[in-house]
């Protein structure tokens, strides 16, 4: 008997420290998080924000065996700069000046809009849309700060129309995300680079996976792919994809492409190439220093992204994905201490809104180890592909071509789908999403990227006409680049191999289409366009 009241008692003992430690470890870190007054100037940009001290989260218990030189940490010195004048293209001397004077990029678009049917939102119903969202936000702001019992000083959020992520949703046509002279794209980089987050959560892809929501299409997070939703004061999204390698460091040749890291920089000069080539695509994307303790831990009300912050032996404040593989803290991001690169890439209008359709590309990759797909064992794959709706009757196969030569210039090899707006049918723009494995290899030229343009010998006279000014001296595609992102604050967002890259690429793509010419003929190669026909380069 003795001994089993011996037992007994040495079993409340450990529960009672079991319980303690969760208290300690869990429950009383949440409470400092709630009671820690938040400095949050309602309206102001706050450049400075993101470099105030911030005091770091109680450390998770796992968090003293993570690996610490196996965590992606965030090593940039990068503070507040001033903008360049003029948005960095000003000046006497300047290529990209020069190149967006050019007479290919004022040349009317066709076919010309006409009216709100050219447009992808009808902009009344839209703002309907989103002052009902805005509404629905506050509700669940004050329900929540309601059950946490917590006060607010801050009056509740009102939709602005002229904020410039509404005026980018409203602006976007059947020629593009945006037109060549709207400011409302230089605006939105400003107002993601500095405007406070006041939520972050993850994506939808990560949600599925955790049983959040009903997503059809997703792409499955590991431990080496990380994003998160960040919304601003101004009730505008985007996507944070955080820093995973330096600037100098090449993937390995031994890596296959499905298992690459996702790069920020990538998506950010991503956007910039997409600009320069004048297809305008993807999303505008910037670059920032994000506050990982202010901007993301204290703002977010998913418990889930909460318990995956952890302090560093290093005092790094770090997180990881959570996600039902693959997911460890030797797989984290850490700031340095709190500090993180990353892009921020705008959101596209909701799908309520604005439906998208979801595309297998025909040169999809078999993503196996060993496994090949029909178009890398077969040269004539593209008379196939030809003979399939919807590449058999409008621009779809164009366009895909275009979004070929635009990958094999950043040597992205993971476009296994692509996607578009219903609302302007089968010759709608291809939305060129998700570029972050991008930009991995400089010192290697992957040709079967060029599969659509090699095997179809196809090109738009547009894009023939850019990528052949890009080649010349005066508008050189590795000079505008690097001046283009010199915009960016994370400058530089490329080392110089990888711009050098770009020319060489740009070679190999004019000499494959000049083979074609050889082979088939001009008429045959060059596709009409008649926005460019009496154009020259």
């Amino acid at each position: 008997m003795p001994g089993l009241r011996r037992d007994r008692l040495l079993t409340l003992l450990l529960l009672g420290a079991l319980l303690s430690a969760d208290l300690y470890f869990h429950l009383w870190p949440q409470v400092q998080r709630q009671l820690r007054p938040r400095e949050r100037p309602q309206g102001c940009p706050c450049a400075g924000r993101a470099s105030s001290p911030a005091p770091a989260p109680a450390p998770a218990p796992a968090a003293a065996s993570a690996a610490p030189g196996a965590a992606a940490h965030n090593f940039s010195r990068a503070g507040p700069r001033a903008e360049p004048a003029g948005g960095g293209r000003s000046g006497s001397g300047s290529k990209l000046q020069a190149l967006f004077a050019h007479p290919l990029y004022s040349v009317p678009e066709e076919p010309p809009l006409l009216g709100p049917e050219d447009s992808l939102l009808a902009s009344q119903e839209a703002l309907r849309y989103y002052r009902r969202k805005v509404a629905r936000w506050n509700r669940r702001q004050k329900m929540y700060r309601q059950q946490m019992n917590l006060t607010s000083l801050d009056p509740p959020l009102q939709l602005r129309v002229e904020a410039s992520w509404v005026q980018f949703h409203l602006e976007i046509n059947r020629h593009g995300l945006y037109s060549r002279s709207s400011p409302t794209v230089s605006k939105l980089l400003h107002d993601m680079k500095h405007f406070p987050t006041i939520s972050a959560d993850y994506s939808q892809d990560e949600k599925a996976l955790l049983g959040a929501c009903d997503c059809t299409q997703i792409v499955k997070p590991s431990g080496v792919h990380l994003k998160l939703v960040l919304r601003f004061s101004d009730f505008g999204k985007a996507m944070f994809k955080p820093m995973r390698q330096q600037r100098d460091e090449e993937t390995p040749e031994d890596f296959f492409y499905f298992i690459d890291f996702q790069r920020h920089n990538a998506e950010i000069a991503a956007f910039h190439l997409d600009r320069i080539l004048d297809f305008r695509r993807v999303p505008p994307t910037v670059g920032r220093l994000v506050n990982v303790t202010k901007e993301i831990l204290e703002v977010t009300k998913n418990e889930i992204l909460q318990s995956v912050f952890f302090v560093s032996p290093a005092s790094n404040v770090c997180f990881f994905a959570k996600c039902p593989y693959m997911c460890k803290t030797e797989y984290a991001v850490c700031g340095n201490p709190h500090l993180l690169e990353g892009s921020l890439s705008a959101f596209l209008p909701s799908l309520n809104l604005a439906p998208r359709l979801s595309v297998p590309n025909p040169w999809i990759r078999s993503y196996s180890l060993a496994g090949k797909e029909e178009w890398e064992v077969n040269p004539l794959y593209c008379d196939t592909v030809r003979q399939i709706y919807p590449y058999n009757s409008s621009n779809r196969l164009l366009n895909v071509i275009d979004m070929a030569i635009f990958d094999f210039l950043i040597g992205n090899m993971d476009r296994h789908h692509y996607e578009m707006f219903t609302k302007f049918g089968d010759d709608g723009f291809l939305i060129h999403l998700d570029n972050a494995r991008g930009f991995g290899r400089h010192s290697h030229d992957e040709i079967s990227i060029l599969s659509p343009l090699s095997q179809c010998c196809m090109i738009k006279r547009k894009t023939l006409l850019h990528l052949e000014l890009l080649a010349q001296a005066d508008y050189k595609l590795s000079d505008v680049m690097r001046e283009s992102l010199l915009e960016d604050r994370l400058t530089p967002v490329l080392t110089e191999p990888h711009l050098l890259a770009l020319d060489r690429r740009l070679q190999i793509i004019l000499r494959t289409v000049e083979r074609c010419i050889e082979v088939h003929g001009e008429q045959s190669v060059i596709a009409p366009d008649p926005g460019q026909a009496n154009l020259t380069n």
